[in-house]
Protein backbone atom coordinates (compact mmCIF):
# COMPACT_ATOMS: atom_id res chain seq x y z
CA UNK A 1 0.00 0.00 0.00
CA UNK A 2 3.35 2.40 -0.16
CA UNK A 3 1.96 5.55 -1.70
CA UNK A 4 -1.61 4.57 -1.07
CA UNK A 5 -3.48 7.39 1.49
CA UNK A 6 -5.83 5.09 3.83
CA UNK A 7 -9.33 5.99 4.28
CA UNK A 8 -9.46 3.84 7.21
CA UNK A 9 -7.11 2.77 10.29
CA UNK A 10 -6.96 0.39 12.65
CA UNK A 11 -4.70 0.79 15.83
CA UNK A 12 -3.93 -2.43 17.14
CA UNK A 13 -3.33 -3.08 20.76
CA UNK A 14 -2.81 -6.55 23.12
CA UNK A 15 -5.22 -5.70 25.59
CA UNK A 16 -5.57 -6.73 29.04
CA UNK A 17 -8.26 -8.40 31.83
CA UNK A 18 -7.86 -4.66 33.62
CA UNK A 19 -10.09 -2.32 31.86
CA UNK A 20 -7.81 0.63 33.10
CA UNK A 21 -5.24 -0.86 30.06
CA UNK A 22 -6.70 0.42 27.51
CA UNK A 23 -7.14 3.98 28.77
CA UNK A 24 -3.80 4.71 26.94
CA UNK A 25 -4.93 3.44 23.96
CA UNK A 26 -8.27 5.01 23.53
CA UNK A 27 -6.66 8.47 24.30
CA UNK A 28 -4.48 7.55 21.09
CA UNK A 29 -7.32 6.39 18.93
CA UNK A 30 -9.27 9.75 20.24
CA UNK A 31 -6.54 11.68 19.20
CA UNK A 32 -5.98 10.12 16.23
CA UNK A 33 -9.89 11.23 15.12
CA UNK A 34 -10.01 14.64 16.76
CA UNK A 35 -7.05 15.30 14.33
CA UNK A 36 -8.67 13.28 11.14
CA UNK A 37 -12.36 13.46 11.65
CA UNK A 38 -12.71 12.43 8.06
CA UNK A 39 -10.38 9.13 8.81
CA UNK A 40 -12.41 6.21 10.30
CA UNK A 41 -10.42 5.05 13.39
CA UNK A 42 -10.83 1.44 14.91
CA UNK A 43 -9.14 -0.49 17.99
CA UNK A 44 -8.54 -3.80 18.13
CA UNK A 45 -7.52 -6.22 20.49
CA UNK A 46 -5.74 -9.23 20.40
CA UNK A 47 -7.24 -10.51 23.45
CA UNK A 48 -9.13 -10.15 26.49
CA UNK A 49 -10.82 -7.06 25.25
CA UNK A 50 -13.21 -6.20 22.45
CA UNK A 51 -13.17 -5.68 19.79
CA UNK A 52 -10.59 -8.18 18.39
CA UNK A 53 -8.98 -7.57 14.80
CA UNK A 54 -11.70 -8.87 13.21
CA UNK A 55 -14.22 -6.66 14.82
CA UNK A 56 -12.71 -3.72 14.24
CA UNK A 57 -11.95 -4.71 11.00
CA UNK A 58 -15.38 -5.35 10.30
CA UNK A 59 -16.62 -2.02 11.80
CA UNK A 60 -14.35 -0.37 9.07
CA UNK A 61 -15.74 -2.46 6.02
CA UNK A 62 -18.95 -1.81 7.38
CA UNK A 63 -18.47 2.09 6.63
CA UNK A 64 -16.84 2.00 3.31
CA UNK A 65 -13.45 1.80 4.02
CA UNK A 66 -10.93 0.01 0.98
CA UNK A 67 -7.43 1.34 1.50
CA UNK A 68 -6.96 0.62 5.72
CA UNK A 69 -3.59 0.74 7.61
CA UNK A 70 -3.50 -1.14 10.70
CA UNK A 71 -1.00 0.01 13.10
CA UNK A 72 0.71 -2.25 15.97
CA UNK A 73 0.34 -0.40 19.17
CA UNK A 74 3.30 -2.34 20.40
CA UNK A 75 6.46 -0.95 21.72
CA UNK A 76 8.33 -3.87 19.62
CA UNK A 77 8.07 -6.82 17.31
CA UNK A 78 7.83 -9.53 19.18
CA UNK A 79 5.88 -13.19 18.61
CA UNK A 80 2.47 -11.24 18.40
CA UNK A 81 3.39 -8.73 16.07
CA UNK A 82 5.41 -11.11 13.89
CA UNK A 83 3.20 -14.09 13.75
CA UNK A 84 -0.40 -13.56 15.25
CA UNK A 85 -1.24 -10.06 13.74
CA UNK A 86 -0.21 -11.10 9.63
CA UNK A 87 -2.06 -14.36 9.89
CA UNK A 88 -4.99 -12.06 11.14
CA UNK A 89 -4.84 -9.51 8.91
CA UNK A 90 -4.29 -12.92 6.39
CA UNK A 91 -7.77 -13.68 7.46
CA UNK A 92 -8.92 -10.60 6.93
CA UNK A 93 -7.99 -10.20 3.51
CA UNK A 94 -9.53 -13.70 2.59
CA UNK A 95 -13.05 -12.57 4.54
CA UNK A 96 -13.02 -9.20 3.03
CA UNK A 97 -10.98 -8.94 -0.61
CA UNK A 98 -11.96 -6.06 -1.78
CA UNK A 99 -10.22 -3.95 0.70
CA UNK A 100 -6.28 -3.07 1.01
CA UNK A 101 -5.26 -3.89 4.51
CA UNK A 102 -1.27 -2.20 5.14
CA UNK A 103 0.36 -4.04 8.09
CA UNK A 104 2.96 -1.26 9.71
CA UNK A 105 5.39 -1.74 12.08
CA UNK A 106 5.04 -1.83 15.81
CA UNK A 107 4.71 1.93 16.73
CA UNK A 108 7.75 1.43 19.39
CA UNK A 109 9.86 1.11 16.91
CA UNK A 110 8.95 4.50 15.17
CA UNK A 111 12.16 6.78 15.42
CA UNK A 112 9.54 9.57 16.95
CA UNK A 113 8.34 6.97 19.59
CA UNK A 114 11.64 6.42 20.69
CA UNK A 115 12.14 10.09 21.17
CA UNK A 116 8.84 10.44 22.72
CA UNK A 117 10.10 7.62 24.83
CA UNK A 118 13.84 9.00 25.29
CA UNK A 119 12.55 12.11 26.38
CA UNK A 120 10.33 11.31 28.91
CA UNK A 121 13.15 9.21 30.78
CA UNK A 122 14.99 12.00 31.03
CA UNK A 123 11.85 13.96 32.26
CA UNK A 124 12.10 11.22 35.04
CA UNK A 125 16.00 11.51 35.55
CA UNK A 126 15.86 15.54 35.97
CA UNK A 127 12.52 14.85 38.60
CA UNK A 128 10.47 16.90 35.87
CA UNK A 129 8.07 14.00 36.09
CA UNK A 130 5.22 13.24 38.61
CA UNK A 131 4.56 9.67 39.27
CA UNK A 132 0.84 8.07 38.18
CA UNK A 133 -1.43 8.64 40.98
Amino acid sequence: MTGVVADGMLLFAHGARDPAWARPFEAVALRVRTARPDLPVALGYLEFMTPDLAGAAASLVAQGCRHVAILPLFLGTGGHVRRDLPAGVQALQTAHPEVTWALHGAVGEMPDVLVALADAALSVAAGDAEPPP
